[in-house]
């Protein structure tokens, strides 16, 4: 059977498992491990590209835009779920950064038949969020040609916004509608056209650079603290109260003192503590320092460490 998806690289069949039927458990668990070892240098030779849109993003965000993923299936569900860590990690709005998935909110736990061979429901879902100029969007596919992702990608360059795409194969369709390529080809899966494997592991870990870097670009971290969490259950509050002792070294009850003035509000606690000023006074300090803890404490004129 001659099928354009059988020159894909992430079509071929693995030279290197093809006995995994006839191994044991472990076995086949130190092979696929095997094979994954080259995702994490095929992604670190593609940081100056990740980069890139990275700093995309940063500006997108300066300049009150927006983040979008969009894919089908596994890709789909990936960028979701970098998306929607974002609140709580990072304190942002909702909004802020969205996964689109083919077929909708369904579609993260089950396949919606044809979604994802639909181009029009791409664009058409780049339309009902409102895409402008300001907007990054990122297209997400292995193969690099779903029709949902790239009727998403052509619709979101066609509206101005700066266009990212994602894949796992060389030379494919989502280079037409892509102001930047990221071609994570990281060779024929384990188990032939399984891509939520190496593909998908590539993926995430460019995803998670991306909305990392973006973050610690844009004020969210201090030193390598997540001082923008959203203490929103039991385990965040603990948490937003030890990153507030590691900032400062202040004593226990300094820090629920300032956690409680401040509302729960990390950035806010550690500079009332390490500026020596009131919460309403971190607050002005941090927003003349454009939410940048470091900043607000030195223009306090305390020392910054």
């Amino acid at each position: 059977m001659n099928h354009i998806l059988s020159n894909l690289i992430t079509e071929q069949p693995n030279a290197k498992t093809s006995h995994i039927d006839q191994l044991d458990s472990q076995q086949i668990m130190y092979l696929i491990n095997e094979q994954d070892q080259g995702v994490a240098s095929c992604v670190h030779e593609l940081i100056p590209l990740i980069a890139k849109a990275a700093d995309w993003v940063v500006d997108a965000f300066n300049e009150g835009g927006r983040l979008f993923y969009v894919g089908a299936g596994t890709s789909g569900r990936i960028g979701i779920l970098d998306a929607s860590e974002c609140p709580p990690t990072y304190g942002t709005d909702p909004s802020m950064v969205q996964g689109l998935i083919a077929g909708g909110f369904k579609a993260i736990k089950d396949p919606v038949e044809g979604a994802e061979d639909s181009a029009e429901l791409g664009a058409q879902n780049i339309d009902e969020h409102g895409i402008t100029s300001k907007d990054v969007v990122i297209g997400i596919a292995a193969s690099g040609r779903t029709p949902y992702v790239l009727g998403a990608m052509k619709r979101a360059g066609e509206l101005g916004a700066r266009v990212v795409g994602i894949c796992n194969n060389h030379g494919t369709p989502m280079a037409l509608h892509a102001q930047l390529l990221i071609e994570a080809v990281v060779g024929p899966e384990a188990i032939m056209g399984s891509t939520r494997m190496k593909s998908a592991t590539a993926q995430k870990l460019i995803l998670n650079m991306l909305t990392t870097t973006s973050m610690i670009r844009i004020g969210k971290v201090y030193r390598n603290l997540m001082v923008d969490l959203n203490p929103s259950n039991e385990k965040l509050v603990y948490r937003a109260k030890r990153i507030i002792e590691m900032a400062t070294d202040a004593p226990e009850d300094q820090v629920e003192q300032a956690f409680q003035e401040a509302a729960g509000h990390v950035k806010t606690a550690i500079v009332m503590i390490r500026a020596g000023v009131d919460a309403e006074e971190a607050k002005k300090l941090l927003e003349l320092s454009g939410g940048f803890v470091s900043q607000a404490i030195e223009k306090n004129g305390a020392k910054k460490i």
